[in-house]
């Protein structure tokens, strides 16, 4: 009935499953691939300036808008080195798994482990801080929500993961349209606000203290501190890489313009913004969000500021999605290469990788609750974790062309090279300036994935070699010589499901025997008289005493003992009598003796273990015959 219930729900959420043949309809191109891969990286417009401000306002004041246009330009830059770089990644390798293949393939297992892991945790990092920070967005306009921030953040990822759940051609155009009224308020905001500026009409500068006189050393650790913060604007650029395989054919070329077009987009609104804020000075540490409150001047409370308001707080709610198509697909092909378990692998009832996008959703929300849905305590884990797999993945570009070459090889090494160098040089600061902040957490949270991947890797290759028959052993495998099946019933009491099983076990052997654990002689001799009236003498019962109530090791003992005559190479079946009922609930009322026993004989090689159900009505039905 549950399982009824739950199938009934999931068609509902989720929606008819797909054939297979059906892939294809759910691949997207140019149009739709571009806001749902992009929408992580289109969103730090919204907060990656602010994060460099709440480090460098209480520490040079005013300064901080002058020199957030420095680390502003030097972060753009980095994107379209980046971008380059990709597109010549997405080239080669037209499969999917982006940094993970290429750092694997030119750099060796653990390289690739390592970007894997690296980019795995940055994903669920995306989804956590992506939503605590549209959230933060929304409570700011509207304070009184700021007391359910948290329940906020998981009922929106859970239905993210829904949306997900429904496949990606539902899912790119139910999160795509968003993105892109997103990219016009921003525009809208930066022609209007340009407009004002050259107008005159620029509101006076909050009064902010200048604070501590920095210089040398101290300025330059500052500003590395805020450059890692901006950061954060960076992420979401190589999932076009890792989902390549998700565009329409030809798959490479989309995803290349997608990043084209991306690099572009990035440009103007982060650009554009930086812009606006040298003038429209925001004080993101007593006024609120920047974006929203530049918004409110530059429009003037109007429609359009609600607007922009809408929008951020929806992008930033979707650049989740980023995740949810980047992840799944990522640790799909780490899954079918066995560095992460083979269910991760599969594709659901709607052609998505479910089990991805399932995992991916709980680990965010254990995130939120954790950090209690606070950006600036998540954005300390965030982006080490993408720019240890930047850093991967240019130098195993680099490495493939100065052993392979080709053509302009020379030029693509330079510039896998440089943009190697730019990506190490970030990774190290931010590993440096947010150690203290929470990145140790990612410092020792991808090792420990690294080690888990390897043991899995291991695991399933040890399988592999103990389940592979060799090419001469195909004619001896099956022999002839046929094993002799022993069967053995064990049984509480006389019941039907007991006799059921009794029935069944003398048509597959001649050698059957039940078997049974008494904890009182008045219990055993009880059995046995209800036995005898069974009359089925080729089936003789063995009850054996069991002073501490144990049920596996009495059984087991007699399969060894001499009384049982077990041979060796005799397979020995035992066949459990198990009712089956009819609501979920009564499955809490009745031992589940059957549940125990199976794991423990299943130990045992020369042990099969078979189930005979007996299925019970409707108590209700049952009670009202006569």
């Amino acid at each position: 009935m549950i399982f009824t219930m739950f199938k009934r729900l999931k068609k509902f959420l989720v929606g008819k499953p797909l054939t297979n043949e059906q892939i294809e309809g759910e691949k997207f191109g140019i149009l739709w691939g571009l806001p749902i891969l992009s929408s992580d990286a289109i969103s730090s417009v919204a907060y990656a300036g602010q994060e460099m401000l709440i480090v460098l306002i209480p520490a040079i004041g005013m300064l901080a808008f002058s020199n957030m246009a420095i680390l502003s330009s030097a972060i753009i830059i980095l994107l379209i080195v980046l971008v380059i770089s990709y597109r010549q990644t997405i080239e080669c390798y037209p499969n999917g798994g982006g940094a993970y293949i290429v750092a694997k393939d030119n750099m060796g297992v653990l390289a690739g482990v390592t970007a894997g892991s690296a980019l795995s945790v940055d994903y669920v990092l995306t989804v956590a801080v992506s939503i605590s920070s549209g959230v933060e967005q929304i409570v700011s306009a509207f304070a009184p929500l700021h007391a359910f921030k948290v329940e906020i953040c998981v009922v929106l990822i859970i239905l993210l993961m829904i949306g997900n759940l429904r496949g990606i051609s539902e899912s790119s155009k139910m999160f795509g349209i968003p993105a892109y009224a997103f990219i016009f308020a921003i525009l809208a905001m930066i022609v209007t606000g340009v407009f004002r500026i050259m107008n005159g009409q620029v509101p006076s500068p909050p009064s902010i203290a200048e604070g501590t006189p920095y210089a040398g050393m101290a300025l330059f650790v500052l500003m590395l501190r805020a450059f890692s913060n901006g950061c954060t604007a960076l992420t979401g650029i190589e999932a076009v890489s890792n989902a390549v395989p998700n565009f329409k054919e030809p798959s490479a070329k989309h995803a290349k313009s997608v990043l084209v077009i991306l690099a572009l987009i990035i440009l103007v609104l982060f650009g554009g913004t930086s812009f606006l804020a040298q003038y429209f000075k925001v004080n993101p540490l007593t006024q609120g969000a920047v974006l929203v409150v530049m918004a409110k001047e530059i429009f003037n409370g109007g429609f359009m500021f609600y607007f922009v308001v809408a929008t951020t707080f929806t992008i930033l709610i979707l650049a989740a999605n980023t995740a949810f198509s980047g992840f799944p697909m990522l640790i799909s092909v780490m899954a079918k290469e066995g560095y992460a378990p083979r269910q991760l692998s599969m594709r659901g009832d709607r052609l998505s990788y479910d089990n991805g996008i399932v995992l991916l959703s709980v680990s965010a929300i254990i995130l939120v609750i954790m950090f209690n849905a606070t950006v600036s305590s998540l954005i300390g884990l965030y982006a080490i974790g993408v720019f240890i797999s930047f850093t991967l993945s240019q130098s195993g570009m680099f490495l493939k062309w100065m052993r392979h070459k080709g053509d302009h090889w020379q030029l693509k090494a330079f510039i896998n090279g440089f943009g190697a160098v730019l990506t190490t040089f970030a990774m190290f600061v931010i590993a440096f300036t947010k150690f203290h902040e929470g990145a140790w957490i990612v410092v020792i949270l991808i090792p420990t994935m690294i080690f888990g991947m390897l043991k899995v890797k291991k695991h399933y290759a040890a399988v592999v070699k103990q389940l592979r028959i060799k090419h001469e052993d195909y004619d001896t495998a099956v022999e002839k010589k046929v094993y002799r099946n022993r069967v053995i019933i064990p049984i509480e009491s006389i019941n039907k499901s007991s006799v059921r099983a009794l029935r069944y076990a003398k048509t597959i052997s001649d050698n059957v025997v039940a078997f049974s654990v008494a904890i009182d002689t008045e219990a055993a001799k009880e059995l046995q008289q209800r036995y005898d009236h069974l009359n089925v003498e080729d089936i003789p019962l063995f009850i054996k005493y069991s002073p501490f109530r144990q049920v596996v090791e009495p059984l087991l003992e007699f399969i060894e003992s001499a009384e049982y005559d077990y041979q060796k190479g005799d397979m020995i079946t035992v066949i459990v009598p198990q009712f089956v009922v009819k609501k979920w609930w009564h499955r809490f009322l009745h031992n589940n003796t059957r549940e125990f026993l199976e794991r423990e004989l299943l130990k045992h090689k020369h042990i099969v273990v078979s189930v005979m159900p007996l299925q019970l009505k409707d108590d209700d039905e049952v009670l009202k015959q006569v």
